[in-house]
């Protein structure tokens, strides 16, 4: 092993570096690299937006301390099982033979490896077993996704146990703040001018850096609102536009009642996604798309209206286990169109061909917003950008817009009632990856009844764009439609001349008359379907045939794609049938 195969490591594994970069050190890289070697830190913390590299880096630190003789041994600790096998084949290509496959009933790795990929849950159910594997040698320990670590719960307890023998401590993130104030063990914190202990990162390089070398995807945000209808555990019915202002549980309420794959808001915005990943495709033909689920029964049902539009059974991802690992890389290495996955994906897994991508779960905290976002900006080539689908709620859209934003971790922060949306301590997020959630609110359970989608505007830059348009428009197709390959201000560029064009036509009042059209359209198909239960139940006839028949009675197409006027005609016909005028 040399330092000289750390250079052969792309800048930005497992991908080829981005347009620009050459086959040595980002400039980022070689600066935080320079720093470390020169300051010879115990402890150190690299802050890198995720897709900049932090996996290059870390592993040409390794090779320079083991060519040096300051350590024998490297310990890497991951949140994930998978990517324990994608840091132990990034180690691999430059020299270093590290096993993913330790367990710790193993007590001691075999002799033909240079050390152990493990995860934070299990050095946390056997911290002394890795304290005494740290104390046998002189140890590098990489700590990646350092904020998994905090003290307060039992993680960095156990963190802070194994690893304070430690050689050399090397701790990386893209997200340095967590929900919570629990101190992460082997950070540094300072008191700011507020009084708030805060994290000290030794280098940072933050999305915006990135987003300037060419080193990230610029990312398109496409907002969806939409009418909600849901029922209260006291059986009342509330009806609420998402994206209003609204008090926290009813936001809640109408957002999961979006989420709901029963209602036409999912599979509206789902549809609008793989518009939008046909146009990228034109120009990066291995483009993958993502949809981020809350929990296993929403993934299953996603990935079946999925398979129904595109004809391509999606790749699903539901749990941490070897199966889910294999998919995640077959999906990784190939060119099918779609992986929709539980929380397991938000975070470290690389898989660079993703570019389209729909934020389908409910979890709200930055941290998480932040890694779910950072599976889409890794950029390969130039020009390649990032289009995430989002519902208009006003939390996740100040998270967009603040992407550029550098956040530290707050120690002594004090919690506030708005924080309650925000409060979601990372353990809970990874213990839950897997687990069946029921949809509930604040107060109980609720039923989601009925649900609609309307686009909204485009987020870039922290600047909205568009004025609303109907799903299926040629307003929203104009957005759908934007070139997959733009450079960042060839984006601001083709956005506002498509805002200018929608004003000169009229877009702002012709949108409001489709919405309008659209809401109408919808009250008159949930009108003849209320009659239509109750006729069915008068007459003991199934749904089905009642509708067959008011087809056959009045002509035109199924009730989804029948119009205003037909839907008109066959709510006159069935009241008739009600007082037996046939």
């Amino acid at each position: 092993m040399s330092t000289s195969a750390a250079s052969h490591l792309s800048p930005a594994y497992p991908e080829r570096a981005a347009w620009g970069t050459a086959s040595k050190l980002r400039a980022w890289q070689q600066a935080a690299l320079d720093r470390y070697l020169a300051e010879e830190p115990r402890d150190y913390l690299a802050v890198a937006t995720p897709g900049a590299g932090k996996t290059t880096f870390a592993l040409k630190v390794a090779t320079e301390l083991l060519d040096a003789g300051v350590i024998r041994r490297v310990t890497i600790v991951a949140p994930t099982e998978h990517l324990k096998t994608q840091w132990a084949e990034a180690a691999a290509r430059v020299g270093i033979n590290i096993d993913p496959r330790f367990a710790n009933a193993h007590g001691r790795h075999a002799g033909d490896f240079d050390g152990v990929a493990v995860t934070y849950a299990g050095v946390a159910s056997k911290p002394l077993l890795h304290r005494a594997r740290t104390e046998a040698a002189p140890t590098l320990v990489i700590l990646d996704e350092i904020h998994h670590g905090g003290d307060a719960l039992s993680w960095g307890e156990a963190i802070r146990d194994a690893f304070e023998p430690a050689t050399r401590r090397l701790s990386l993130t893209g997200t340095p703040f967590r929900s919570d104030t629990a101190a992460i063990p082997f950070v540094r914190y300072a008191m700011d001018g507020d009084g708030v202990l805060r994290s000290e990162a030794d280098y940072t390089y933050g999305y915006a850096e990135a987003l300037r070398d060419g080193v990230v995807r610029p990312v398109l945000f496409l907002a969806y609102g939409g009418s909600m209808r849901w029922r209260t555990r006291a059986g009342d019915e509330i009806s609420a536009q998402l994206g209003e202002a609204l008090t926290k549980d009813l936001t809640k309420q109408a957002w999961r009642t979006a989420l709901d794959p029963s209602g036409e808001w999912i599979p509206t915005v789902l549809a609008a996604a793989d518009k939008r990943l046909t146009e990228v495709r034109r120009g990066v033909p291995d483009a993958g798309g993502l949809v981020i689920a809350s929990d296993q029964r929403s993934a299953r049902a996603y990935a079946k209206q999925l398979g129904e539009l595109t004809g391509e059974k999606p790749t699903v991802v539901l749990s941490d286990d070897t199966g889910a690992s294999a998919r995640i890389e077959e999906f990784a290495e190939g060119d099918s169109r779609w992986m929709v996955a539980v929380r397991m994906v938000s975070e470290g897994v690389d898989v660079p061909r993703l570019c389209v991508g729909v934020y389908a779960t409910s979890t709200s905290t930055p941290l998480y917003f932040a890694q779910a976002i950072g599976r889409f900006v890794r950029a390969r080539r130039r020009g390649e950008t990032a289009s995430v689908f989002l519902p208009s709620v006003q939390l996740i859209l100040e998270h967009a817009g603040s992407m550029e934003l550098q956040r530290d971790h707050a120690l002594n922060k004090k919690r506030s009632d708005e924080d309650d949306l925000d409060w979601s301590p990372e353990e809970d997020l990874l213990a839950q990856a897997n687990a069946e959630e029921p949809v509930l609110d604040s107060e109980g359970s609720f039923e989601a009844l009925e649900s609609d989608a309307l686009f909204d505007h485009v987020l870039f830059d922290a600047e909205q764009f568009g004025l609303g348009a109907v799903p299926g428009s040629q307003e929203e197709e104009e957005y759908l439609g934007l070139p997959g390959l733009l450079e960042p201000d060839q984006v601001a560029h083709v956005l506002r001349d498509r805002q200018r064009k929608q004003v000169s036509n009229g877009g702002g009042r012709k949108a409001a008359e489709q919405v309008s059209a659209h809401r109408a359209l919808a009250e008159h198909r949930k009108e003849l379907n209320k009659l239509v239960s109750a006729y069915a139940q008068k007459s003991g006839q199934a749904h089905a045939i009642v509708h067959a028949e008011l087809r056959r009675t009045c002509g035109g197409p199924e009730l989804a794609t029948a119009s205003s006027d037909q839907v008109t005609t066959r709510i006159e016909t069935i009241r008739r049938w009600f007082v037996g005028r046939r």
